[in-house]
């Protein structure tokens, strides 16, 4: 009887396992345990790093990147790629700076930063969708364009300076700041926000199963009667709108319009996460959460060196080899299961 119900309990414990194990994956399971030991590391070489203000830090320095992640897994997962999404950022930046210095409205000055970002987006889909070009080719092209357009707008090609404490709030404000807490930086709530409703996009709707679908079968997608094109128009307007909203958030808090510093460097950091994040280079596969677990990661080995006075060259070699590890990754697992799907096709499933 006593052997009857351990082993009942051991079944029961098991079973709690496999189904934690399937909630979280596998992929962000590495994550959070390489997370964990790089906050362990990081927090025996300094005693700042679990204050408030430097956890603030963190979340705040998330935003901008974590914002065009969201939009980069939806790219991602499908099989594309924009190369374009930091140039997209630095045009968004100078609009947006441009509004609200002109016309005083902060809101006026946010929605041509989103309205910026999508019509790039849009471009970028037109140049791949309707001219056939390689999304790779395509967006490092336009990666370039848009940042001439950035410094084109841009008068003599300065930053436009933004002095309005309104608009400042968006980049440096927060939320429920009482006593000694620093509050939660406005920016992040934002990339929360969007990064939940994308998360329900993607997991619990038709257009989220079609990027799916598209990313892993085009041609049954197309055969189950899905419109690719369309669906790439809506992806890559998405992923510009997103990083026009990035753009906006750079502006406020460097209080200036920025053609390039600020911007520069983001579409690495955002393509290092997402594919950290367990996304394939074929597409198919990918979530926004293990994307916002890379981005907070990226994050934290960014803050962690700065606190350990590692020169910036080091961080982007750092994130360099991330990427390439990633990669490799990615590549490693859809070799493994291909692998394992012809043995059993062989097998006939035995």
């Amino acid at each position: 009887m006593t052997t009857t119900a351990n082993d009942q309990h051991s079944a029961n414990t098991e079973s709690i396992g496999k189904r934690m194990m399937h909630a979280i994956g596998a992929e962000n399971l590495s994550l959070i345990i390489a997370l964990v030991l790089m906050v362990a590391l990081i927090a025996t070489q300094t005693e700042f790093f679990f204050s408030a203000r430097n956890l603030f830090n963190i979340a705040q320095n998330m935003a901008v990147v974590g914002l065009i992640a969201v939009g980069m897994t939806l790219v991602i997962v499908s099989a594309g790629l924009d190369i374009s999404v930091g140039s997209i950022a630095g045009c968004a930046s100078v609009v947006c700076a441009l509004v609200v210095v002109s016309t005083g409205s902060v809101l006026g000055g946010i929605a041509m930063s989103l309205c910026v970002g999508l019509v790039l987006g849009a471009v970028n889909a037109t140049i791949i969708s309707i001219l056939r070009v390689n999304p790779v080719v395509a967006t490092l092209a336009t990666f370039s364009a848009f940042r001439g357009v950035a410094f084109l707008i841009a008068p003599r090609g300065r930053p436009i300076g933004v002095l309005d404490p309104t608009f400042a709030q968006l980049g440096s404000g927060r939320l429920f700041r009482v006593g000694e807490f620093p509050g939660i930086p406005i920016a992040f709530v934002i990339l929360v926000v969007v990064a939940i409703a994308a998360h329900l996009v993607m997991r619990s709707t038709v257009f989220g199963r079609s990027i799916y679908s598209m990313g892993g079968n085009p041609v049954a997608a197309r055969l189950a009667g899905i419109n690719l094109t369309r669906m790439r128009f809506y992806i890559y307007a998405i992923s510009g709108a997103l990083s026009g909203l990035a753009g906006a958030i750079v502006t406020a808090r460097t209080s200036s319009g920025q053609p390039a510093s600020g911007t520069q460097g983001l579409e690495l950091e955002a393509i290092t996460a997402v594919f950290l994040g367990g996304a394939l280079l074929a597409g198919g596969k990918g979530t926004i959460v293990g994307s916002m677990l890379a981005v907070l990661l990226l994050a934290t080995l960014s803050n962690g060196m700065n606190l350990l006075g590692i020169p910036t060259f080091y961080q982007l070699v750092a994130k360099g080899l991330l990427l390439v590890l990633a990669v490799a990754i990615g590549q490693w697992r859809m070799a493994r299961s291909e692998r394992v799907q012809a043995r059993l096709t062989a097998t006939g499933g035995q």
